[in-house]
Parts: structure tokens; C-alpha cells; sequence
């Protein structure tokens, strides 16, 4: 906490973090944009960060002091959205905002998501009970 005990420096994506500490719970970003992911090899509850400083992991919306692996983000955004379950049936890429998924994709039935580049918020997140969705918009910063 407050940037005090052991301490890792990251300068590049890193799936696996538990050999440097067993805690995290504060954070440095001094350049560029990174996801924290709270398991090995980029799983579990995902943490967007901007440059600017962590002293707790509240500070960052996190749920516990674990953090297990990161990687720097670049920017580019890109998901495809399916109309079955198996990532089958009818498909669309997506790269930027979607306002109308139901305009554009002519179905309001998408029962899976490819995310190949990109953060993209997941229903449980914004406090949804349900994965069913009318729009798509990138998360692009954090206020």
C-alpha cells in the first residue's frame, strides 16, 4: 500500500507475475496504458490503467490485492459477434462503436463474443443480470 515493500518494474506484457510478489496493492503507471488482469496469463477480473499513481487497489476499482499478469495496451480495437452459442451462425467484425446492434447486425440475438483486440466491458461489470445487449461502445479511458 502507498508504494511501500516489494516492488516490480514492467515494461513490457508479462502473463505471469507471482514469482515477483505475492500482493499488489499499489500501482505506478508512468507511461502509456496497461490492463492488469487479477490471474496468470491475462484471466480473470481485467483492471484498465492510465498513467498516474495506485496507492491502494480500490484506487484502480479493484476487488483484492491480486495481480498476476498485465500487458500494455495499443490501442487497437477489434471483436466479432456471433448469433450462436458455438460462435456460429450469422457474424459481424466490429471495430469501433456499435450504437444499433440491432441495425446493423439485424438480430438482437448474439449469444457469443470473439474480443480479438481491445478492452470491451463485460455485462457483469456494469451491473447487468443479463449477457443481452443492444449496444457496443470500446472502453477508451477510465472517467
Amino acid at each position: 500500500m502507498n508504494f511501500q515493500g516489494r516492488h516490480y518494474e514492467c515494461n513490457s506484457d508479462c502473463p505471469e507475475m507471482q514469482n515477483h510478489f505475492s500482493r499488489c496493492n499499489s500501482i505506478r503507471v508512468d507511461s502509456g496504458c496497461w490492463v492488469a488482469y487479477e490471474k496468470p496469463n491475462y484471466g480473470g477480473y481485467q483492471y484498465m490503467l492510465h498513467k498516474g499513481e495506485y496507492p491502494d487497489y480500490q484506487r484502480w476499482a479493484g476487488f483484492n490485492d491480486c495481480i498476476r499478469s498485465c500487458r500494455m495496451y495499443n490501442g487497437n480495437y477489434r471483436m466479432k459477434i456471433f448469433e450462436r452459442s458455438d460462435f456460429g451462425g450469422q457474424n459481424m467484425e466490429l471495430m469501433d462503436d456499435c450504437p444499433d446492434l440491432n441495425e446493423r447486425f439485424h438480430t438482437r440475438d448474439i449469444s457469443s463474443v470473439n474480443v480479438m483486440e481491445g478492452y470491451w466491458m463485460r455485462h457483469h461489470e456494469w451491473g447487468s443480470n443479463s449477457p443481452t445487449f443492444g449496444s457496443l461502445r470500446r472502453v477508451t479511458e477510465l472517467n
